[in-house]
């Protein structure tokens, strides 16, 4: 099961760059970021209500975000950030280039966020290892800028 789980974290990593992709080309199709990505997350919003649907969510736990604590209603602010800034830096920076940047700065804050357990996390300290593996990634991404 842990090899599904690892092809699936695999595969949103493939489907990011492609996401950016087609709302890059959805941008030039309205001429406009913000409103691609509005477009990106109403299609997103409607394939989960489907799903919900489908697969019969309890959709009446709902009710309990109200006692959720206020900082994770973040979470859509920093979709809604991340989309809109990909969307926007794809035709500056190229894809690779952006997504080496994501994903630097993405290890980054894993390991930040696994090393003091931050939003309940358990706790993975960082390693010297982690921190080779974080540097040879800040590499690639320098290499992937120069050549």
């Amino acid at each position: 099961m842990q090899y599904f789980f690892m092809f699936l974290a695999f595969l949103c990593g493939v489907v990011f760059p492609i996401q950016a992709g087609l709302n890059g080309k959805m941008t030039k199709i309205v001429e406009n970021p913000i409103l691609a990505a509005f477009l990106s997350f109403l299609t997103g919003l409607i394939t989960l209500g489907i799903y919900a649907i489908i697969t019969k969510v309890p959709l009446k736990q709902i009710t309990h975000a109200q006692n959720a604590p206020w900082y994770v209603w973040f979470a859509g602010i920093l979709g809604a950030f991340y989309v809109s800034t990909v969307v926007i830096l794809i035709p500056r920076l190229g894809v690779a280039f952006t997504f080496g940047l994501i994903v630097a700065g993405q290890m980054a804050i894993s390991m930040a966020l696994d090393h003091f357990g931050l939003f309940d996390l358990p706790v993975k300290h960082i390693s010297i290892g982690k921190i080779i593996g974080a540097i040879l990634l800040i590499i690639a991404v320098v290499l992937i800028r120069k050549f």
